[in-house]
């Protein structure tokens, strides 16, 4: 402990307990010996070391760190910190008691975590850029098969399987901007803050940011001391992550059933049951969408842990590692676990095929039609809920009606509308960016890949 010179007494073994961190930050080792040797070089600028002493903690970090890490796991010391400095004092003697010359616990906690968590997320970023290019992938498989499209559960619109596909690359391309920018946030130095009012030392922020790969240097000591928004960024970018992961989880998880019978998804991601010999479980989906809670819990801890803080520091903000640490650990798990699930499933193109084909997805392509021909759009659409209704009573699908039957029904149908009675048709008319016509789908892919490729240089 270093701050042990004000108590006549230790802390009490609940105190311990209840307290002590080392169990969780641990995690946090190797960051922590590179912000030490860091600052160790920053204090021999300003002659706080001296040559020697410098190389020799440099020296004795690097050791701790190649041999001293799994013994964090029963250290009797109150954190990670407390735990390095031990060592390095046990290995390289009284010169150890200068490394902390300036530098509080405050800066070198929030310092270790933007570290660690900026690691992190370019493991997240990496993973992200895997999936959005198996979703490519598995469309380029199937650039024109035709699925039907869902508002309310019920079939909407008829819409290209690669549409579909790029629905979610899409949302994952924007999980990555909001990653791309909590990184920014991240990626800021903080020490040279102190406790809470800087260092009283001359120390070189902008040198020291430099050599550990930092953007720049944050602003007020305060500020640093008080505030984990940079988590809060994090985390909130995590779950909205998770939301398109749990909502791809569920569309597979359905569209791989009996009832609709679209994928097939591998034997590598599926489970039996330990009485039913017949069943293919989706565990993985299932647990992809189980584990988006524990991600939206992490950040709903954070901030309730910080909406109530007077300035700056307090020590309940010891209390943002453990869900950051869960959060982060089930996000790259979940990605992780979806790329496997994208890359080893199936579509079987005649079940969605016949779900576009047998309901009345083309009712809006006919509704457009007659709107095209002149007809208001409102009558229009009257006029093609009467046919809906009347087929619906006939027991009458798209594909029963002819251009001629629909002449007859009402004579502001022309017989060149039948075409549209086969869903691929009235595809081709939605031609807009963004649309589903098989032509803008295939030309989407075309510049979603070469999107990709820009973002993974």
């Amino acid at each position: 402990m270093l701050w042990r010179g004000r108590f006549e007494e230790g802390p009490s073994e609940v105190f311990q307990r209840f307290s002590w961190s080392l169990h969780f930050d641990r995690r946090l080792f190797k960051v922590d010996i590179l912000g030490s040797q860091a600052y160790a070089r920053a204090l021999a600028r300003v002659g706080i070391l001296t040559a020697a002493e410098c190389t020799l903690i440099c020296d004795t970090l690097a050791s701790i760190e190649k041999n001293d890490e799994a013994g964090a796991a029963t250290a009797p010391d109150e954190d990670i910190h407390s735990y390095v400095i031990r060592l390095l004092k046990e290995k390289a003697g009284a010169v150890a008691d200068k490394i902390h010359t300036g530098r509080s616990r405050n800066e070198q906690v929030s310092l270790d975590v933007r570290l660690w968590l900026r690691g992190e997320i370019d493991t997240t970023l990496a993973l992200l850029r895997a999936l959005m290019g198996l979703l490519l992938d598995f469309a380029d498989r199937h650039p024109d098969a035709i699925v039907a499209g869902y508002t309310h559960m019920r079939r909407a619109q008829p819409v290209t399987w690669a549409h579909y596909l790029l629905a979610y690359y899409e949302m994952f391309s924007r999980d990555l901007e909001r990653f791309t920018q909590a990184r920014g946030r991240v990626n800021q130095m903080p020490l040279g803050s102190g406790a809470l009012a800087g260092s009283g030392f001359p120390v070189d922020r902008h040198a020291l940011a430099a050599e550990l790969g930092f953007e720049g240097v944050t602003r007020n000591s305060m500020d640093v001391s008080a505030d984990r928004d940079f988590l809060l960024d994090y985390l909130s970018a995590a779950s909205v992550c998770m939301t398109h992961l749990s909502r791809l989880a569920e569309d597979w998880i359905l569209y791989s059933s009996d009832e609709f019978g679209w994928l097939e998804l591998g034997d590598g991601v599926t489970s039996g049951s330990s009485l039913m010999p017949q069943k293919k479980n989706p565990d993985s989906l299932e647990l992809i969408r189980g584990k988006s809670g524990r991600v939206f819990g992490a950040l709903t801890s954070l901030l309730t842990t910080m909406k109530g803080l007077p300035m700056t520091y307090n020590r309940d903000m010891q209390e943002d590692k453990e869900p950051l640490f869960m959060a982060v650990d089930q996000l790259c798990g979940s990605l992780e676990m979806a790329c496997v699930v994208v890359q080893t499933t199936s579509l079987k193109t005649a079940p969605p095929l016949h779900a576009a084909e047998e309901g009345w997805l083309v009712a809006t392509d006919l509704a457009e039609a007659l709107a095209r021909s002149g007809v208001p759009f409102h009558h229009a659409h009257t006029l093609v809920g009467e046919l809906v209704l009347s087929s619906v009573k006939q027991g009458r699908k798209p594909a029963d009606w002819t251009g001629e039957a629909l002449h007859a029904f009402d004579p502001r149908f022309t017989p060149e509308m039948g075409v549209l009675m086969n869903p691929e048709e009235g595809m081709k008319t939605r031609t807009a960016p963004g649309g589903t016509a098989p032509a803008t789908v295939r030309a989407a892919l075309v510049e979603a890949r070469q999107r990709l490729e820009v973002l993974s240089q």
